[in-house]
């Protein structure tokens, strides 16, 4: 039988493709895409580029055409030159365009180099009259927040959103720098950590409530949106000795005030084997200030509040709960720098926080570190690792059943561990020294407004 071989040709090595794709490679590098970032910050001039964003300004003259256009990489916009004969109509500010020129060195002093346009495609219209931002105008944080949809367009708010995202990353970077491990604790959740009751419940949609089903919940219990991934992280911490978790918790608290939101992003930690708050405060610092700071215990608080001749709106004696007007005065009483007050009343905290057994005065191990400007920015504290007392005050508060898992938690290699939260909006405000938390996240949710 005549046998047949085939020889495989390596196509990809052939003459005629190496030719063929050395012409595509070059005529691509020829309009190589480039982000305006970048653009602005090369130093090759003579390269044929292509660059796609919104324009910010548009300049026309007898024989140019000068425009600002920027893709939200960068601030500053790059100015593209052109001949007036590439003019259009629908050439206007917000539109989205699609430009093809050359890099070159600019003559003015206000940027390097310059973009001379071959090509210009409108990709989107925009109608100036109607877009509710106008090229000559400063409009305001709130003007700007009636349009959630658009906000992102103002040179202020898309620089708020870089940077949020350029803090995001960093805390991402400290905890992995640290040995952390991160941990995605659950949105949906079935306890109140903070039991405050200021919880949003989870329920189907088309949920009609049969009264003949013997079980009517979807997960055969009553379940919530998150208001911390505290309980879950505390999980972890019975096998790693360092977990965070960095994701959206929910509180249904029925305010409008420029401090909270109905959803917001949470930097939670949890550390085993530590018996100080110490440890705390000191992740904290090293996370957020790298600065000064002071710490005082909550007794001290009190002290320099009943001392002040300010007539505080609430109460002043041992055993108060903190409000904002407090924690700002504190803040500038101590120096306007950040403060750490530690060791709070023991019924002011919830039933994880450590017993100090310190009687009389009775507090547990608590931390709250406040800023200026905003007040609370971080809550934490040691955990009652110890299971009798743990088991007493969940059986006061007649819990025990509803967090029999907890105890078994302590049953079973227990540690001493603790840990913290930070709000991240709250975070935001503070390295921003803006006003409102609604002007730091992307969709603000809050009572009576959930816009998109």
């Amino acid at each position: 039988m005549m046998s047949l071989t085939l020889q495989r040709i390596p196509v990809f090595t052939t003459p005629l493709f190496c030719r063929w794709s050395s012409k595509v490679f070059q005529r691509h590098c020829s309009r190589m895409k480039m982000r305006v970032s970048d653009a602005l910050a090369s130093k090759e001039t003579g390269t044929n580029v292509r660059i796609q964003g919104w324009v910010r300004s548009v300049r026309p003259q007898k024989d140019n055409l000068f425009l600002n256009v920027n893709d939200g990489s960068s601030l500053q916009p790059l100015q593209v030159v052109a001949g007036s004969h590439l003019n259009t109509r629908d050439l206007t500010f917000g539109c989205a365009v699609d430009i093809t020129g050359t890099l070159e060195k600019s003559p003015s002093k206000k940027q390097n180099v310059e973009l001379q346009a071959q090509r210009i495609e409108v990709v989107g219209e925009c109608n100036p009259v109607d877009f509710p931002f106008k090229i000559k105008e400063r409009h305001s944080l709130e003007y700007v927040r009636q349009f959630p949809h658009l906000r992102c367009r103002t040179n202020a708010f898309s620089s708020l959103l870089r940077i949020r995202s350029e803090a995001s990353a960093a805390i991402q970077s400290f905890f992995r720098d640290n040995s952390y491990l991160q941990i995605h604790t659950p949105v949906i959740t079935s306890n109140d950590c903070e039991g405050a009751g200021e919880l949003f419940q989870v329920k189907p949609a088309g949920d009609k409530n049969d009264s003949d089903d013997p079980n009517p919940h979807f997960f055969s219990v009553p379940a919530y949106l998150t208001v911390s991934g505290q309980l879950h992280l505390e999980v972890m911490a019975g096998a790693f000795s360092a977990v965070y978790t960095f994701g959206p918790t929910f509180r249904a608290e029925n305010s409008q005030s420029r401090r909270h939101l109905a959803e917001f992003y949470m930097v939670e930690a949890e550390i085993a084997f530590t018996e100080s708050l110490d440890d705390l405060m000191k992740d904290q610092v090293d996370l957020m200030l790298k600065r000064k700071f002071n710490i005082i215990s909550y007794t001290e608080a009190i002290d320099i509040l009943k001392s002040s001749s300010q007539n505080f709106t609430f109460s002043t004696e041992w055993g108060c709960d903190l409000q904002t007007e407090h924690e700002k005065f504190l803040v500038k009483h101590c120096g306007n720098v950040p403060v750490f007050v530690i060791n709070y009343p023991y019924e002011l905290k919830p039933f994880y926080a450590r017993d100090n057994q310190d009687q009389p005065k009775h507090t547990a191990a608590a931390v709250d570190l406040l800023v200026p400007e905003v007040g609370e920015l971080c809550g934490g504290s040691l955990r009652e690792e110890r299971l009798e007392l743990l088991s007493q005050r969940l059986a006061h508060a007649g819990l025990k059943d509803t967090y029999e898992w907890y105890l078994q938690l302590r049953e079973f290699g227990s540690v001493p561990h603790g840990g913290f939260g930070m709000g991240f909006e709250r975070y935001l405000l503070c390295i921003l020294g803006l006003h409102n938390i609604k002007d730091v996240i992307p969709f603000a949710r809050f009572s009576h407004s959930c816009l998109l």
